[in-house]
């Protein structure tokens, strides 16, 4: 069981619900473009056939900021437990936005994804 009893979904949840409080949002409008890329797969095999053709990718991150900061287009994170780790997959997608000029970062708990917006929200607007 995670350190804080927290499954993954529940973080993601948390990230989620901090970015949509009145005060925070507020203070970080762009986080309403926060949002999470559904690539989990749950079905059945001619759905999941159905969704490959569709664009369904494995590693693809949990959350999508599209919104330019320093040096960065957008903000990828995929979320783990405290003590996840990330799959080959989520790594190769993790070093393909680095290469192309996104931020993607692994975040273990929905506090250090919090922590990871903030400071993100902070960086300079747009691309330098």
């Amino acid at each position: 069981m995670p350190k804080s009893g927290l499954s993954e979904d529940q973080q993601q949840r948390m990230v989620v619900k901090w970015g949509q409080q009145p005060e925070v949002r507020a203070r970080y409008p762009e986080l309403k473009l926060l949002h999470h890329i559904p690539n989990e797969r749950f079905c059945t095999p001619q759905q999941g056939r159905l969704l490959k053709l569709m664009g369904v990718r494995a590693g693809v991150p949990d959350l999508c900021l599209p919104v330019p900061r320093g040096k960065y287009h957008g903000l990828y994170l995929e979320m783990k437990t405290e003590t996840g780790r990330a799959t080959e997959d989520q790594k190769w997608w993790g070093e393909q936005l680095l290469a192309q000029g996104y931020l993607w970062q692994v975040c273990r708990g929905w506090q250090s994804a919090v922590q990871l917006l903030q400071w993100y929200l902070e960086l300079k607007e747009g691309r330098t």
